[in-house]
């Protein structure tokens, strides 16, 4: 599995923090900062593979909603 890499989709919350979210696999965390959110991923991730050998890398895909106002 040292090969293998799986997506977190992470979008950022109204309040700033940040949530992600898993795309082919059942894995969800959040965290107040970026930083506090890449811990949570780490131990979601060893948690998640908690019975297998080898963890997967993993890659934070941030979603960005930003609204223009056009005057």
């Amino acid at each position: 599995m040292l090969d293998k890499t799986i997506i977190l989709e992470v979008s950022q919350e109204e309040d700033g923090g940040f949530v992600a979210e898993g795309l082919t696999e059942d894995i969800f965390t959040q965290g107040d900062t970026w930083e506090e959110l890449k811990e949570n991923v780490i131990e979601a991730v060893k948690g998640y593979y908690f019975d297998q050998p080898s963890l997967p890398n993993v890659k934070l895909h941030l979603i960005k909603d930003e609204l223009i106002l056009m005057k």
